[in-house]
């Protein structure tokens, strides 16, 4: 598990998103990402999936497997980045995503990890569960480091 690191407990550039203010629009601010953790290979991030972000079925909602795909990548990001050197940047290479069960509005929490960095390559590895840690999806990818 992770022990609660935040922005004050490690160097900004180790911190999953830099230290600088984001741009407006960005992601996280659309879409109203919580960092809830992070340190060296780990990054756990929130979301509290509005409606709006769903689409009907049956009688209840179900989230967009594409919303689903990105809170997984942007904690699998978060993870790589807090492996890389200053001098350090980073593509994905290849993302892939197995979806156990419909995401439904609410909570909805993912954690990324690093498996293992190479010298160019960094796999990367995440689970999404929702607010009792039901698994919702699952997802790996490949990061390519630029130097």
């Amino acid at each position: 598990m992770t022990d609660g690191h935040t922005e004050s407990t490690h160097s900004a550039r180790h911190h999953p998103w830099g230290s600088e203010p984001l741009p407006d629009p960005h992601v996280w601010t659309t879409l109203g990402y919580r960092n809830v953790a992070w340190e060296p290979g780990l990054a756990i991030i929130e979301w509290d999936a509005p409606e709006e972000y769903c689409f009907r079925f049956n009688d209840g909602y179900v989230v967009h497997g594409g919303m689903v795909a990105t809170l997984l990548d942007t904690a699998m990001g978060g993870a790589c980045w807090t492996m890389m050197e200053t001098h350090e940047r980073f593509l994905t290479g290849d993302l892939r995503v197995e979806f156990f069960r419909s995401a439904r509005p609410g909570l909805l929490r993912a954690e990324g990890r690093v498996v293992h960095r190479s010298k160019r390559v960094v796999f990367c590895s995440a689970e999404l569960t929702d607010a009792e840690g039901t698994a919702i999806a699952g997802s790996r990818c490949t990061q390519v480091v630029i130097a």
